[in-house]
Parts: C-alpha cells; structure tokens; sequence
C-alpha cells in the first residue's frame, strides 16, 4: 500500500463474517412473445446455525424473487438520448406500478426449494446464527442467466452462435428480440448481422 495513504484504509477487520449462497433456475421461453416461466428454482443458503429456520427460509425466498424481478422485470425509464420522448430530460418515467413492474404471484418458480446449509456454525454471532436479511438478492440473478443460456438455445436453431449482449433486465421485449429469428430482421430492417446484436431501447 502507498506510505501516504490512510492506515485506516489498508488494517482492520471490518466484517465479523459473511454469508454466502448458490442458486440453480430452470426456466421457458416463448420466443415469439418474449414471455417466460421460472419452472423451478433450488437454493443452497450459510445462514450459519438458524434459530428461526421457518422465518429464514421466507427471507430468503422474498429476497430471491427481489432479485429476480430486478434482473428480469423492474426496467427504469428516464428522458435521456434514448428515450427523447420523455421530458423534461431527466425526469423518470417509470414512477407507479403502471410503468414499473414488480413480480406477481404468477412469477414465483413453480418449484421453489430453499435449503439451509448444515454443519456451519458461526462463533461470531448470537447463537452461531448469521443475519440474513437481502444476501440471497443477488442469487435472483440465476433466473436471468437462465434466460440468456435458453435465448442462445433458441439462436443456435438460427445459426447464430458465439457472444450476445442480453441486458438487464431481461424483459420479454429484450428476449424476443434477442431471439433473432426471421421476424426480427424484418422489424429491424437492418440485415441479419446487425439483427443478431440489437438491443431494444425499453418496454413501454
């Protein structure tokens, strides 16, 4: 580390411990809508020795589908060079549950397993527990790469293989047209190479 730089910023131990996670999703795609089902979703979660395992589990499955609504649903729309239609600059569209999507009922996996690992003690906390508030957020993001593993099945039919850019999130009007398919280069209208890396600009 630099000598001058703060001694603060290179000693300490600023974490008594950390939780961790894996997630496996299976998901279906409709490549002529863009719609998708989460068909099941299987979760591995440290949250050290659980005093309350019920009420961890339920943490975990709200923080899960957080995520997976981040990384596939809640799209953020503002005036900008994309969307110049919205003014003033700068001002958000997507302000009410009318622009900005959150998941519903009918997008929670239609198998959801949420599993506590065992044999993990953690002497740092009470109890050997561990908090477990929105850790698992992040594991929601096993739907999205689900999504991008079945588009590039879906554009392999095409033959177009290798690297795309599927952003975030995956709404159905990214995954449609990420397909790729003879429709998307008669509504891209720009010839099949440039067809395969469009990227829409939004869901409205």
């Amino acid at each position: 580390f630099p000598e001058n730089s703060p001694q603060n910023s290179w000693k300490g131990h600023p974490f008594n411990y950390f939780t961790q996670g894996c997630a496996c999703t299976e998901v279906e795609i409709d490549v002529l809508t863009g719609n998708h089902k989460t068909l099941r979703s299987d979760l591995l979660v440290d949250v050290g020795r659980s005093i309350n395992p019920a009420l961890d589990i339920g943490q975990i499955e709200g923080a899960f589908i957080q995520g997976m609504g981040w990384s596939t649903l809640e799209e953020v729309v503002y005036g900008d060079d994309d969307h110049t239609w919205i003014r003033p600059r700068g001002r958000m569209f997507t302000t009410g549950p009318g622009t900005y999507k959150i998941p519903a009922f009918n997008d929670v996996p239609q198998d959801f397993n949420v599993s506590l690992m065992e044999n993990v003690d953690n002497p740092f906390a009470v109890h050997s527990s561990k908090a477990i508030g929105e850790p698992p957020f992040f594991l929601g993001v096993s739907v999205y790469y689900a999504l991008k593993n079945a588009v590039k099945s879906a554009r392999a039919e095409f033959n177009i293989d290798g690297y795309f850019e599927l952003r975030l999130p995956a709404t159905s009007e990214r995954i449609r047209m990420a397909c790729t398919d003879e429709i998307v280069e008669e509504c891209v209208a720009i010839g099949k190479d440039s067809a395969s890396d469009f990227q829409p600009r939004g869901s409205f």
